[in-house]
C-alpha cells in the first residue's frame, strides 16, 4: 500500500514534518503548481494561509485531497463552492491562537485606556505633560464573536475588572445573539471584533454602526479585515464619533505605505501580529502532525469546519 501524499502549499519557513518520515510522502507546491499537484494528494496542508490559491486551483471534478487543513483560524481565503460541495473535510488551527490574541487585545485595551501612545509621542517630543487616564475596572466591553478567541478575550478582560458582554450568532445561556449587538455597543466603552468572516459578517462595522457608539468608546478588530469598512472607521475617527481604534487586520495586507490609514487620528495600526508569539509556527506544525496521526488511524478529526457557516462551530450551538 502506497504511503499517503501530503501536499504543502508552501511558505517560508516550511513546516517541520520530520515525525512523519516513512509514513507519508510530503510534496510542496506554490501558487503556480498547486492546481496540477492537487489531484495526486491525499491531504493538503495550507501552510501559506495568506494565499487565495486554493480557491482558484481546487478541482471541480476527479481526484482531490480527502482532507484540507489550514494553519490559520480563518478559512475564508480557501473556501469556494467546489470545495464546500465536495466530501473533503476541512479543518483549521483552532487551539493555537486564542490566548495570544486575547493577551494582545488586553494589551491594546490597557494601552488605550492609559494613553500609552500619547505618552510615547510626548516622550519623543521631550514634552512633560501630565494627563488623567481612564479607569479600566468597571468599564463595559462588547466582544463580537463567541468562539474560542472571543471567549478567551472575555476571560482576560474579566480579570482586569471589565464587564464583558459576549455576542455570537445565536443567543444561548450567557451569550447574546447578534440582535442585541447595537443595543450593547451603544453603551460600551470597548467594542472588540473577533468574529469570523462570512457573507453575513462582511462589512458589519460600518458608518451606521460607528454612529451608534459613545464618543468615549474604542473599537478593536482582531477578527478579519473585511469585517470593518475601513473608510467609514477613518471618517468616524476624524469626526470624533469615537475616541480611538486599533486594527490588527485589514482588507488588503500588507498595508501599503501610501494607505491613508497610517495617518488617521486616534488609530493604532499593527501588522496582523496579535496571534503570533515566539514559536507559533512550531506549534502549528505540531498540531498538524498530531491531527495527521488521528487521520491516519481513521480517528475523528477535531476542528472541522462547517461548510455552510464558514467556520468551526462551538459545541454549544454554532457561534
Amino acid at each position: 500500500m502506497n504511503a499517503p501524499v501530503i501536499l504543502v502549499l508552501e511558505a517560508d519557513p516550511p513546516p517541520r514534518l520530520g515525525r512523519l518520515t516513512g509514513r507519508a510522502v510530503v510534496r510542496y507546491a506554490d501558487e503556480r503548481t498547486l492546481a496540477e499537484e492537487l489531484p495526486g494528494a491525499d491531504v493538503l496542508l495550507v501552510w501559506d494561509f495568506a494565499s487565495d490559491a486554493v480557491r482558484a486551483a481546487w478541482p471541480g471534478e476527479g481526484p482531490r485531497p480527502r482532507w484540507v487543513h489550514t494553519a490559520s483560524a480563518g478559512v475564508d481565503r480557501l473556501l469556494c463552492p467546489a470545495l464546500a460541495a465536495s466530501a473533503t473535510v476541512v479543518t483549521n488551527a483552532r487551539g493555537v491562537f486564542e490566548l495570544p490574541i486575547a493577551e494582545y487585545v488586553a494589551g491594546l485595551v490597557l494601552a488605550l485606556a492609559k494613553d500609552l501612545p500619547g505618552t510615547l509621542e510626548l516622550q519623543r517630543r521631550r514634552s512633560w505633560r501630565h494627563r488623567e487616564t481612564r479607569a479600566l475596572a468597571g468599564s463595559r466591553a462588547v466582544v463580537v464573536g463567541a468562539g474560542p478567541v472571543g471567549r478567551e478575550i472575555m476571560r482576560l478582560l474579566h480579570g482586569l475588572g471589565v464587564r464583558v458582554a459576549l455576542v455570537g450568532r445565536t443567543a444561548r445561556r450567557t451569550i447574546h445573539g447578534v440582535e442585541d449587538l447595537e443595543r450593547l455597543a451603544s453603551g460600551a466603552d470597548w467594542v472588540i471584533s473577533a468574529a469570523p468572516l462570512t457573507p453575513k459578517t462582511r462589512g458589519m462595522f460600518d458608518a451606521r454602526f460607528f454612529g451608534l457608539l459613545q464618543p468615549s468608546a474604542h473599537f478593536v478588530n482582531v477578527g478579519r479585515g473585511a469585517l470593518t469598512v475601513e473608510e467609514d472607521l477613518a471618517e468616524a475617527l476624524r469626526r470624533r464619533w469615537l475616541a480611538g481604534a486599533a486594527l490588527d487586520v485589514f482588507q488588503e495586507e500588507p498595508l501599503g505605505p501610501d494607505s491613508p490609514l497610517w495617518d488617521v487620528p486616534g488609530l493604532l495600526v499593527s501588522p496582523h501580529m496579535s496571534g503570533d508569539t515566539a514559536g507559533w509556527r512550531d506549534r502549528l506544525g505540531e498540531q498538524f502532525v498530531s491531527m495527521y496521526e488521528l487521520w491516519e488511524s481513521a480517528g475523528s478529526l477535531p476542528n472541522k469546519v462547517d461548510m455552510e457557516l464558514g467556520y468551526v462551530p462551538s459545541t454549544d450551538i454554532g457561534t
